[in-house]
């Protein structure tokens, strides 16, 4: 017998809504030239989607010919739109996650003007368009899918990472047809939880909110991840969503109040488990591991071989707490990173890029290269490498640090300082760039 905590709010669907009706604003499909290698390491193939702050696009390894996901966020729109930290956070987080269902992030490249992420490419697209495609999954599917969504779940949260913008949109299909969850980007970590135990930030796609963040009240980040898996769960049996109106005002209230009706088809077992993941009294709903143990999650006597995943993670991913700015492309030796969180209107000449090469080398070779000119150059004894470079008839003075970023890279940050920016810029550019760049072998 099925159980529903209120029968006149989660009742049967009328037959005329089996047509999905998930809102998505259409996605731009911006041609590529051909050809395009970005950075040198990955060729441009085909845009896949694109956003307000960053396009994803399908490229190739010029050297492996793997197959990657690009995603390239706008540095100016960061800075703009104050995103930052989101930036950052986003980055330390994927960095430390590791699980079969959760997409991998390669490495961190950045120009003046965008950052990349270079992830797992997954072909099969994402459960949003197999939805909006295809109609509803068979039940069997759809338990495929949820239980390898509450493995990686139950990872994040063991791990003190809470998505809070889980939905089909974020849910890609691999090679093998099973799911990676994708785009940390409004993920939160245990540090934003205020003293008075909460989250607090409005933040998630409106038909998959739990009634908690729209009462701004503050919120359990578990808690609300199990509601958006809920509508998830609901979305791949029903073949639409639970809470979806174009007029957001009747949505939030029809999410607030737990109005939703389930399709005739939906089994009993399967009621019972999506009513506990929208009960609207997060006090009450169900929990991760009690969703483990549920009978129609566990039907058949199959678990899914990764569910309670736990990596063995390297030494330096064990320590890796938050990273720095610097952190979020030391990946990427030799790269260009001149002002990568610097506000563009800042005045002066500053630029930064990473080596492998010794402290000691590289300062040895901008005395050289200071004598070869010469222009003063003298040590700074600020327990770091660093030079100070002053023009032979004192029209300018450059500044070079060294600094120790990970045990195998650098960071080279030069400014040029007052008098004369440009001729300092030019010795840079001229002169001394390009030797350290051959030093670094690059």
């Amino acid at each position: 017998m099925c159980v529903a905590e209120n029968d006149a709010v989660v009742g049967e669907e009328e037959e005329k809504v089996l047509v999905p009706c998930i809102d998505k604003t259409t996605e731009r499909k911006d041609k590529i030239p051909s050809g395009v290698v970005l950075l040198g390491k990955y060729e441009l193939l085909k845009l896949l989607g694109s956003g307000a702050f960053a396009k994803v696009y399908h490229a190739r390894n010029v050297v492996t010919g793997q197959s990657v996901a690009v995603k390239a966020v706008s540095k100016k729109k960061i800075l703009k739109n104050g995103y930052t930290a989101q930036i950052e956070r986003e980055v330390s987080i994927m960095r430390r996650l590791r699980h079969p269902h959760i997409a991998k992030l390669f490495e961190v490249l950045a120009t003046k003007t965008k950052i990349y992420f270079i992830m797992e490419f997954a072909p099969g697209g994402d459960l949003y368009h197999k939805v909006a495609g295809e109609g509803r999954l068979p039940e069997d599917l759809s338990r495929q899918y949820f239980r390898q969504l509450i493995s990686a779940m139950k990872y994040c949260h063991s791990h003190g990472v809470f998505h809070r913008d889980l939905k089909l949109d974020n849910l890609l299909i691999d090679e093998n047809m099973n799911i990676k969850v994708s785009d940390f980007g409004l993920s939160a970590v245990p540090k934003q939880i205020r003293p008075d135990g909460f989250l607090h930030t409005s933040c998630g796609t409106p038909a998959y909110l739990a009634p908690e963040i729209l009462s701004k009240r503050g919120y359990d980040g578990n808690r609300i991840d199990v509601w958006s898996c809920g509508v998830v769960l609901f979305a791949l049996d029903a073949g639409y969503l639970p809470f979806n109106d174009y007029n957001y005002a009747v949505m939030y209230r029809k999410i607030y109040r737990g109005m939703f009706r389930f399709p005739k088809w939906t089994s009993c077992e399967l009621r019972n488990l999506i009513t506990r993941m929208l009960d609207t009294n997060p006090n009450t709903r169900i929990t991760i591991n009690e969703i483990m143990i549920d009978p129609w999650f566990i039907h058949g006597g199959f678990m899914d071989s990764v569910v309670g995943f736990e990596p063995e993670l390297d030494n330096y991913l064990t320590k890796v707490k938050e990273l720095n700015a610097f952190d979020l492309i030391s990946f990427a030796s030799g790269l260009d990173i001149s002002g990568l969180f610097k506000d563009p209107s800042d005045s002066g000449f500053v630029e930064r890029f990473l080596s492998r090469e010794r402290v000691e080398r590289i300062v040895e070779k901008v005395e050289e290269v200071a004598e070869i000119e010469r222009v003063v150059a003298n040590k700074e004894e600020n327990g770091c490498g660093g030079v100070r470079v002053d023009g032979s008839d004192g029209n300018f003075i450059v500044l070079v640090g060294v600094y120790r970023l990970t045990v195998d890279f650098v960071v080279i940050e030069v400014k040029s300082m007052e008098k004369e920016v440009e001729s300092g810029e030019r010795f840079w550019r001229d002169k001394l760039r390009p030797v350290l760049i051959e030093l670094a072998g690059k």
